[in-house]
């Protein structure tokens, strides 16, 4: 047995390895990112000078309001990201902390990553540009569309470029927007024949759209949950399934009438 003297002695010498280990552990790298909300782009407006959509072969609107893309930004893939990091992400409401995999593919360069991101945006414009035309029942050989957004990688943005095309060429079909002046932000990936799908991080695109004055989010339905989360003060959320299902919201919001909720 130990001494009463010799007990808190020996207890500070057993305690030490352990503190040892808590600092080594909190200091260590883990396989974690922390992402926070990014930047947004009217896409029926200009960014960096340049507009997002130009089109060519048909007749175009002047249109009113915005309609913004969201994003979010995460640490590299390279970059440490320690206990005290994972710690304040999970504290503060404008930070996500989400598995390096679940974002970055493994094995692959920062640089990778990039032109892999690059390369999605490219294909989502293709797509986007397709499913818009085909609502519209436009001949794409005839209506050339033009996709700008530069530093922006990956196709989340599928949903508004579509909805911005028609815009331009429509409107709600009757020389209106289709956006009601409003500032409306959204995301939310696109296929050919207009099935809107899930991408990830909406909680951090609603407050990236709040920041920038959007009062309507566009969300994927299927993430209508994770939207309503750490969901802004004053922000309408109107969940969305189909390309088609996203303008008929957008009219009815405009005429004051029902509009789907989460």
């Amino acid at each position: 047995m130990l001494s009463s003297l010799t007990r808190p002695r020996a207890l500070a010498v057993c305690a030490l390895p352990v503190l040892a280990l808590f600092t080594v552990a909190g200091l260590a790298p883990l396989p974690f990112v922390v992402a926070q909300p990014g930047m947004t782009a009217d896409v029926l407006g200009e960014h960096q000078g340049t507009p997002v959509i130009t089109i060519s072969g048909a007749p175009t609107r002047p249109t009113e309001g915005a309609l913004r893309m969201t994003t979010i930004v995460a640490t590299g893939p390279a970059a440490d990201v320690d206990l005290g990091d994972v710690a304040d992400g999970w504290f503060r409401t404008d930070r996500a902390v989400l598995p390096r995999d679940a974002v970055y593919p493994p094995g692959k360069s920062e640089k990778e990553v990039q032109r892999h991101n690059a390369r999605d945006m490219e294909e989502s414009q293709d797509v986007a540009t397709r499913a818009a035309l085909s609502y519209l029942g436009e001949d794409p050989a005839e209506v050339k569309v033009s996709l700008h957004l530069a530093d922006v990688g990956g196709p989340s943005a599928g949903l508004l470029f579509s909805l911005g095309i028609i815009d331009k060429l429509e409107g709600d079909g009757a020389g209106g927007d289709l956006t009601g002046g409003r500032s409306i932000a959204g995301t939310g990936t696109i296929t050919a024949d207009g099935k809107v799908g899930a991408v990830g991080g909406v909680s951090l695109k609603t407050q990236a759209a709040a920041r920038d004055g959007a009062t309507v989010f566009l969300v994927p339905e299927d993430e209508c949950s994770d939207a309503q989360a750490e969901l802004p003060e004053g922000m309408r959320l109107i969940p969305v399934t189909t390309l088609k299902g996203a303008v008929e919201s957008l009219r009815s919001l405009e005429k004051g009438g029902k509009v789907p909720s989460c």
